[in-house]
């Protein structure tokens, strides 16, 4: 073999090497559903939860509002009114009165039942996201009493994140971020966040290496459509949220 043959060979080889190492290196992307299966039955519902599971869904993002009687339920708005016809808010509704607006199997359900859903599937978890503090008590209380500590995280905004890192040293915590430049130094430490959690449209390689800069993965929110899965995928983004969590696994897994 020529020295030049030799060279190109060794080349060749060294880039296959590198490339293993890289693939190896390579971790699987979390593949979270956004409010469960929204596309499938209506969001922040049991049957919602259950069929984002079934998809194959790493972890499933609920949203958490207080009844009257103080009691966490999964609901997003702060009224009953889109998803439940009722426009009440939902502060001012017991949880007895909330079980009146069952419709079939569809109900509002409470924390402690959708996080039984998520621990019984033995390896999600349920990602709770949490817009202000003033849920954040009675929220780790649930947990807590279910022992569901290890099947819980907590995504959301500065303030409503040191709420809960001020009842937990060791919650797992998505930190909301909606800047391009990273949190101060300050902050992160206080906080102690695994994720950064941008929507999708901040994410590029660059702001993936920013943040592993500051010891953080990247989250990000809401990616719909195929062609942003893959790219937020190729970004070495570690978790992406979406509503359609079945097409979401199927681009992770390479399927399509």
């Amino acid at each position: 073999m020529t020295t030049a043959a030799t060279a190109t060979a060794a080349t060749a080889t060294a880039a296959t090497a590198t490339a293993a190492t890289a693939t190896a290196d390579r971790r699987p992307v979390l593949a979270v559903a956004h409010r469960g299966d929204p596309y499938r039955y209506r969001e922040n519902t049991l049957p919602s939860v259950r069929s984002a599971l079934a998809a194959g869904a790493d972890a499933v993002e609920v949203d958490v509002q207080l009844t009257r009687d103080r009691v966490p339920v999964l609901l997003h708005d702060t009224t009953l009114e889109r998803l439940w016809g009722d426009p009440r808010a939902i502060g001012r509704v017991t949880t007895e009165q909330l079980a009146e607006l069952r419709q079939g199997e569809l109900a509002v359900p409470t924390l402690a039942e959708a996080v039984e859903a998520v621990a019984a599937a033995n390896g999600p978890r349920l990602l709770i996201d949490l817009d202000e503090p003033g849920p954040a008590a009675a929220t780790w209380s649930v947990v807590t009493e279910l022992g569901a500590e290890r099947v819980v995280a907590f995504c959301g905004p500065v303030t409503a994140m040191l709420a809960v890192r001020a009842l937990s040293p060791d919650a797992e915590i998505s930190l909301t971020w909606k800047q391009p430049r990273m949190p101060a130094p300050a902050l992160l430490r206080d906080l102690r966040p695994r994720f950064l959690n941008p929507p999708f449209g901040l994410v590029t390689p660059a702001f993936v290496a920013a943040a592993a800069d500051q010891g953080l993965a990247v989250s990000t929110w809401t990616a719909d459509l195929r062609r942003t899965m893959r790219r937020l995928r190729d970004t070495g983004a570690a978790s992406i949220t979406s509503n359609r969590i079945s097409v979401l696994r199927t681009v992770l897994d390479g399927r399509r």
